[in-house]
């Protein structure tokens, strides 16, 4: 007997792995790498196995959560491959030492990109329904705002030639500790 990778997809969906076993493990391992990463238990790596994967388990307890990531994960994709798409027309078509500058505005889209696929998955699940589809306006306006702000600040810094780079070199344009 011959089975498609559409079957095994939809054996995989009526034993509920989509539901239960992948936002587990997905939560359990953003957990456990954050945990890991800043090192709160000195390095005890099992004390951070057993906290991920309690927090693992309490986050696919409730139906709530596995709507949610049916609703959000999906959209998340389509939105990765719009900004993976712009990158990669961005390495294409744009000259290395121009690419910098880019970036920052594939940030900004990214992050635009985001609110949207929040908002939408909010709105589908009925979380949103006091809000009207101006708010979506409304949020653009925000980020541009902030956008330009921090634009408008960082133009002003550029005078400093103490803290200057190579050309070429990428490096956050934002210090919060010197």
């Amino acid at each position: 007997m011959v089975y498609s990778v559409q079957d095994l997809l939809y054996q995989l969906e009526s034993y509920q792995v989509f539901d239960f076993l992948l936002p587990f493990l997905l939560i359990f391992a953003i957990v456990f790498g954050i945990l890991v990463h800043i090192n709160i238990f000195g390095g005890r790596r099992g004390i951070s196995l057993i906290i991920a994967f309690v927090i693992g388990l309490l986050a696919i307890r409730s139906p709530f959560f596995s709507e949610f990531y049916s609703e959000l994960f999906p959209r998340l994709g389509v939105g990765v491959v719009v900004v993976l798409t712009l990158l990669i027309l961005i390495g294409l078509f744009v000259a290395k030492e121009h690419t910098h500058y880019w970036f920052y505005g594939l940030a900004a889209i990214g992050v635009v990109v985001g609110i949207i696929i929040i908002y939408q998955s909010f709105g589908n699940l009925g979380w949103t329904s006091y809000v009207g589809s101006e708010a979506v306006g409304w949020i653009i306006f925000a980020v541009l705002l902030v956008g330009l702000i921090i634009t408008v600040a960082l133009a002003a810094g550029k005078n400093d030639d103490s803290r200057r780079k190579p050309a070429g070199t990428f490096t956050f344009p934002l210090k919060f500790s010197d």
